[in-house]
């Protein structure tokens, strides 16, 4: 479980929250005693009286770790103390002398049912020695619950990437604000459930993780076309275009029209259906002022057909969304393609159509910034960790979503959901925020082992719980 709505810091723009504290007059033993404290808070609600055992490392981790330990040991609990090296000065060695407990080196640590990990905190950038990883996952290993420090040691603070980080942390207390490591790559399966805690940084960088939208019921007065008209192309896979469409319609849009060739199988009776005949036919009815969002690309294929339509939305002055096949049409020259694009447009490539598209290097949030900028559009990148970015660098970021999301179409209700946001006139980074919520949170609603179908039933709960009146 990620906080809704929390702020994402990078190694350096945490160091860079810690100097704006320490400018305004708070020294940096009060900020490691504030640290300290949430760690012990934490720990004495779930260690429930067992004995403890707090790993601390040389740097600012390890301070944390010692404030934690005299706090917990002032409360009358257990408390032992493997250390791998003493505080050389600074903050973290004050705090070290401090402690007047049991002390032992971290190769004749015994294991106890609680473990703390004080190890390593932000910044750590190098693997983590072979034997010291090796006790270190004994001793979670044999630990009934263990707690992390800020990040769980052998994370990559700004990737996720792992550097020797072991499995079954049970609760990772970031501090201050969420790193990037709780949300990706490794560290989404390596932290645990992460809790945050408030210990006086502030800094709005514009990343957060996504939170539930406020959506607004709609007004005594309102009509179809008020609340937003959703064109979603039929291609060659027709069946991808009505999961599109569907979601549309149960996520609020009030007319949702399915266009194709023969666009007339399945969907609900109230699914308005308009025929075109040829690329051009669908350029001349994408003209239509009425229109609020387009979405392409769900089940369109790859053909001379395909192309054309592409061709026909990315012309057309219309809030386009972009998924699927139309993403693999445009390949490695997705900028060429909407360089001439002035209405917004949104891209929700998955990881490997990410990777085909665009050759950044990176953290995923890294890449899909750079994605958003070279292209000008809102990116949607999806997968257990979805970041979306927008070309102005804002990220919003959904980590711990269903697994079970992980089936053939469930891309193409999130196209719908996105288009359906667009057309009531939710903006960039909002509308993917909303869309991806809502998917998510239709997700959980539909349980275990579901397909795609499934998922749209769920919307309208999903919806209900955002609404204000």
């Amino acid at each position: 479980m990620i906080p809704a709505g929390a702020p994402i810091l990078t190694a350096a723009q945490i160091v860079a929250a810690e100097q704006a504290v320490f400018a305004s007059g708070v020294s940096q033993d009060a900020l490691m005693e504030r640290a300290g404290a949430a760690v012990a808070r934490e720990t004495a609600r779930f260690a429930m009286g067992r004995p403890i055992l707090i790993l601390a490392g040389p740097g600012n981790n390890g301070g944390d770790a010692y404030v934690a330990a005299r706090l917990l040991q002032n409360e009358g609990l257990d408390v032992s103390v493997v250390a791998t090296g003493a505080p050389k000065e600074g903050a973290a060695a004050r705090m070290h002398a401090l402690w007047q407990g049991t002390t032992t080196s971290l190769y004749a640590a015994r294991p106890r049912p609680v473990l703390v990990d004080g190890l390593f905190g932000t910044g750590l950038a190098r693997p983590l020695e072979r034997g010291l990883a090796a006790v270190f996952a004994d001793l979670c290993a044999q630990a009934e619950f263990t707690l992390a420090i800020d990040l769980v040691s052998g994370l990559d603070t700004d990737t996720g990437a792992d550097l020797g980080a072991p499995l079954g942390v049970d609760v990772t207390l970031a501090l201050g604000a969420l790193k990037p490591a709780h949300l990706l790559d490794a560290g989404l399966e390596r932290s645990g459930r992460v809790l945050l805690a408030d210990i006086g940084i502030e800094s709005d960088t514009g990343w957060r993780t996504v939170g539930r939208p406020r959506l607004h019921t709609p007004h005594a007065h309102s009509h179809k076309y008020s609340r937003g008209l959703v064109v979603a192309i039929e291609g060659a896979m027709p069946g991808a275009a009505r999961l599109a469409s569907v979601a549309a319609m149960r996520s609020g849009a009030g007319y949702v029209v399915l266009a194709g060739a023969e666009p007339w199988q399945g969907g609900p009776d109230a699914l308005v259906r308009r025929r075109f005949g040829s690329s051009a036919d669908l350029a001349e009815f994408l003209e239509w002022d009425r229109i609020d969002a387009i979405v392409l690309g769900p089940g369109l294929g790859r053909d001379g057909n395909a192309d054309a339509y592409l061709r026909a939305a990315l012309a057309a002055d219309k809030p386009l969304v972009l998924d699927g096949d139309a993403l693999s049409l445009m390949a490695t020259n997705a900028a060429s393609w909407l360089q001439t694009r002035t209405a917004p447009t949104w891209l929700t490539p998955h990881s490997g159509e990410f990777d085909r598209m665009f050759g950044f290097d990176g953290s995923k949030i890294d890449r899909t910034l750079a994605a958003a900028r070279a292209t000008g559009a809102t990116i949607v990148h999806k997968g257990a960790d979805t970041v979306i970015a927008s070309p102005k660098g804002a990220v919003r970021v959904l980590a711990g979503a269903s697994p079970w999301l992980s089936t053939a179409g469930t891309g193409d209700v999130l196209a719908g959901l996105l288009a359906a946001q667009v057309a009531q006139g939710a903006k960039s980074v909002q509308a993917a925020e909303a869309a991806t919520w809502l998917h998510g949170r239709a997700a959980q609603l539909a349980g275990p082992a579901f397909h795609a179908d499934a998922l749209i039933e769920p919307i309208s709960q999903a919806v209900d719980e955002c609404l204000r009146v």
